[in-house]
């Protein structure tokens, strides 16, 4: 394999782990309100998990140090199918939305019991 197919296949997995955590992040608080609690901390789970993994990997994804070794851009997008714009600021929009979805997950919770 090329580098160039290479990086696209390391962009594609990228974009695609991003959309599952992204969907992780929309649908725990959207299941907690159906009452499905346990799909809720599932998704919740997930998430913490790869924040654990960004945290050990000094909040970078190890997805990006596999692209760097294709390319030679460091642009904000260089290993993601994502607008520029949304790669740059992709924790700091997503951070708060997991945490007030989390948060509302656990007053349905405490509500619901």
């Amino acid at each position: 394999m090329n580098r160039e197919s290479a990086l696209k296949a390391v962009k594609l997995a990228h974009t695609a782990i991003w959309a599952f955590f992204v969907a992780c992040i929309f649908g725990a608080p959207l299941a907690a309100w159906r009452g499905n609690f346990m799909l809720a901390a599932a998704l919740i789970g997930f998430v913490a998990v790869e924040a654990l993994v960004l945290l050990v990997n000094t909040w970078s994804c190890p997805l990006t140090g596999i692209a760097a070794r294709y390319t030679e851009r460091r642009d904000e997008n260089f290993d993601i199918y994502l607008p520029r714009w949304l790669a740059k600021y992709n924790k700091n929009i997503f951070t708060p939305l997991y945490l007030l979805g989390a948060a509302y997950t656990a007053y349905a919770w405490w509500r619901h019991g």
